[in-house]
């Protein structure tokens, strides 16, 4: 099993689900961020919660070598799409996206159809092959 198929069991057994985990560096800092969500929202008692069960873990499947700092947290209403999961669980929300071909398109997601993205825009609708997708985002129109 991977490091990543147990922590998502962890997070699963007190009622979260895996977004992302990432390996950062910040101001000099390594960091082992893990981006949890729940329908309703994530609140700071069901992130430590997280952490307490993963950090034994940790001590055991270290994620990098050396010192770093375990960061739990909800991936927030801004957030990057890099999996097709993530895509279908942001269906009817605002997306920014940009293809490997440098076109940049901007609308509400409107579903995922096997490897395909589609995408409402002002232009009316565009599939997008998920595989051409170089970085894509939620935002929110404040």
């Amino acid at each position: 099993m991977s490091l990543e198929t147990d922590i998502q069991k962890m997070v699963e057994s007190i009622g979260l689900s895996l977004y992302d985990t990432a390996i950062l560096n910040e101001n000099g800092h390594t960091i082992f961020r893990v981006s949890v969500t729940a329908p309703g929202g994530v609140n700071l008692d069901q992130c430590v919660e997280a952490t307490h069960l993963i950090s034994p873990l940790l001590d055991v499947t270290p994620p990098v070598g050396g010192e770093y700092r375990l960061e739990v947290s909800s991936p927030g209403i801004e957030r990057k799409l890099k999996t097709l999961e993530h895509f279908k669980r942001s269906i009817g929300e605002k997306v920014v996206l940009s293809t490997m071909e440098k076109e940049k398109y901007e609308g509400e997601l409107a579903g995922v159809e096997g490897d395909e993205i589609l995408l409402q825009t002002g232009e009316g609708e565009k599939k997008i092959p998920f595989r051409s997708i170089s970085k894509a985002k939620t935002y929110f129109e404040w």
